[in-house]
């Protein structure tokens, strides 16, 4: 029996193919193959036991899934901004903290005083220059604390901050 799409009258392969010929390009989640599948036009009752075949054959893996996007992002991103990612691809929660245990907070604090110096490289010169390093680094997903420990924490006059190494305030800095 040829299953036909409506849309470019072409016969559908089976799920199970479709499904491997989409993880042969690179890995998903379950339930973002699910929902990519089903969008191609495949039944609900079709998807999930060729999932389900797949998944115990070792072809799909949440948790391989979530190391990948794990270093992928690394790096580049915080923990909140890659648990958010992994969130929003529906991947399940114990392989993503799993996967979120790799990352530890030195090396994230590592990676996001990297990133800072990439992008920046210097001490912001003014409060609206520290207060726009440090939205970058919570765009990424960094924590404030190391945002602040990274530019430094603003002061009420504006004119010191707060070196994160000693503690010491650094005054006459603008």
């Amino acid at each position: 029996m040829t299953i036909v799409r409506d849309a470019r009258r072409k016969p559908m392969a089976p799920v199970r193919v479709t499904a491997l010929r989409m993880l042969a390009r690179r890995e998903y989640s379950r339930a973002e193959l699910e929902q990519r599948l089903i969008a191609r036009g495949a039944e609900q009752h079709e998807v999930t036991p060729a999932l389900d075949d797949l998944e115990r054959r070792g072809y799909l893996s949440d948790a391989r899934f979530a190391q990948m996007l794990v270093a992928q992002k690394a790096g580049r991103f915080g923990k909140r901004a890659i648990a958010q990612a992994m969130h929003v691809r529906r991947v399940e929660a114990s392989a993503a903290a799993g996967a979120l245990d790799t990352v530890s907070t030195a090396d994230e604090a590592a990676d996001a005083r990297a990133l800072w110096a990439r992008r920046f490289g210097a001490a912001p010169r003014d409060e609206r220059e520290r207060a726009r390093q440090i939205r970058f680094l919570l765009a990424r997903g960094y924590a404030l604390a190391i945002a602040f420990d990274i530019v430094g924490r603003p002061t009420r006059s504006g004119t010191e901050r707060v070196d994160a190494a000693d503690g010491d305030a650094i005054t006459g800095v603008d």
